[in-house]
């Protein structure tokens, strides 16, 4: 099973030096990846229900909480690391162009040497959708078809599309991902997201809690659609106890995300002691896990 760090981008973490000192001391510790998210606007107000708290709301509120844009953040960090994958948990991606946005990302997974995970959402907030400009009620079936376009920009040496919301024609786009293309990890905690993850997901993200209903579901829908279901990979946050790993390992999924700060709820977080000694020997007890 690996280890990742979630979600890097928030908090203490926002500050540049304390984001190296972060990324650095988990590569050190052996995790595999840091993830991040995505909020570009939180508009103050918003009545879009939250579906992940029984309040309808975000934990941390809307004032005062820093959240750097993912991509930038994570070009950022990249410079001064090696091995640690860089991963979005998740892209709101049809917020996004999808022709920039495959751009953006294949010239990070470039100049990292191969790193970059997708991780992508349809969203959940349609005030943040208005303020973007982007649309709200046809957003599942844009993501389906962005996906679609960016992996033919990622693979084509003249890639064209032709669909409803993305059409190019042989449109040169350079430089193209270390591998060949970009995984792509459906996040989400609904049937839905699972669908998603089974049709066109190179792995499922349900951050909530892996539970054995929806990775089944994501691997049936991957058999339906032709698809291997093994080869889809399960991404989960770190349970409450290191004592339920084996039961999540049972399961088939091979990554567990450690918080990096304290949110509401989460008793697993990493410490967040001023002291840099400190803080790195606490990370480091996740190596031998």
């Amino acid at each position: 099973m690996k280890f990742g760090l979630r979600y890097c981008n928030t908090g203490r973490y926002t500050n540049p030096a304390r984001a190296v000192e972060l990324l650095q001391a988990g590569e050190a510790a052996g995790f595999d990846s840091a993830w991040t998210v995505e909020h570009t606007v939180v508009p103050a107000g918003y009545q879009s229900a939250y579906p992940y708290s029984p309040d309808g709301k975000m934990a941390g509120g809307v004032d005062n909480f820093p959240l750097p844009d993912p991509l930038i953040w994570l070009s950022y960090v990249a410079a001064a690391t090696s091995k640690l994958k860089l991963a979005t948990g998740i892209l709101i991606l049809p917020q996004h162009n999808p022709v920039i946005t495959a751009k953006q990302v294949a010239t990070l997974d470039y100049m990292s040497g191969g790193r970059v995970i997708l991780g992508i959402g349809v969203g959940w907030l349609e005030e943040e959708f208005d303020a973007i400009g982007a649309s709200f009620a046809d957003r599942g079936a844009r993501t389906d078809e962005y996906v679609a376009a960016m992996r033919v920009l990622w693979r084509e040496p003249l890639p064209s599309f032709s669909g409803k919301y993305v059409t190019f024609h042989d449109a040169n786009c350079q430089p193209q991902p270390v591998n060949g293309s970009v995984p792509i990890i459906v996040g989400g905690h609904s049937k839905a997201a699972a669908r998603r993850a089974g049709r066109i997901g190179d792995g499922f993200f349900p951050a909530r809690g892996a539970s054995a209903e929806l990775i089944e579901l994501a691997r049936s829908s991957a058999l339906e659609a032709g698809r291997d279901p093994s080869a889809l990979e399960i991404t989960t946050s770190m349970p409450d106890s290191l004592d339920e790993l084996a039961a999540l390992a049972a399961l088939g999924v091979a990554r567990v995300l450690v918080p990096v700060s304290p949110m509401p709820g989460m008793t697993t977080a990493i410490a967040d002691p001023e002291d840099a000694l400190t803080w790195r020997q606490h990370i480091e007890r996740y190596a031998d896990v």
